[in-house]
């Protein structure tokens, strides 16, 4: 068997029911619409400190904010605001160059997010 193409996502392909009467209705009825909104108390954000490929040099992760790529751009751009530094948004997480995890966590908490401290 060869590897799985790095193409596909989790949210490609078909879903299979045993039950011949399901419809597609009741295979997702269990999940969120998008239409749905959650609020910030209701996520849990991780934040890390990382050195690993940046050539010794500390940056921070923010990891686990569900929302859309706009959301996250969003938040990214107020955290470099509000810490002072110069960051990025990369496959679903928030760099920000330097260590600014107790800064970061001050101000995620304030906006109303639960946030967990990852790592040393």
């Amino acid at each position: 068997m060869g590897k799985r193409s790095k193409k596909h996502s989790s949210e490609d392909g078909f879903v299979y029911s045993t039950n011949p009467g399901a419809t597609f209705g009741d295979l997702f009825a269990g999940l969120k619409s998008d239409d749905e909104s959650t609020s910030n108390s209701d996520i849990t954000l991780e934040v890390h400190i990382s050195k690993k490929g940046r050539a010794g040099k500390v940056a921070t992760l923010i990891v686990g904010h569900p929302g859309t790529d706009e959301e996250l751009k969003e938040l990214a751009k107020e955290l470099r605001g509000h810490c002072g530094v110069g960051g990025s948004v990369k496959d679903g997480e928030i760099l920000l160059q330097g260590e600014v995890r107790n800064k970061v966590m001050s101000y995620l908490e304030d906006l109303g997010f639960n946030t967990k401290r990852v790592g040393g």
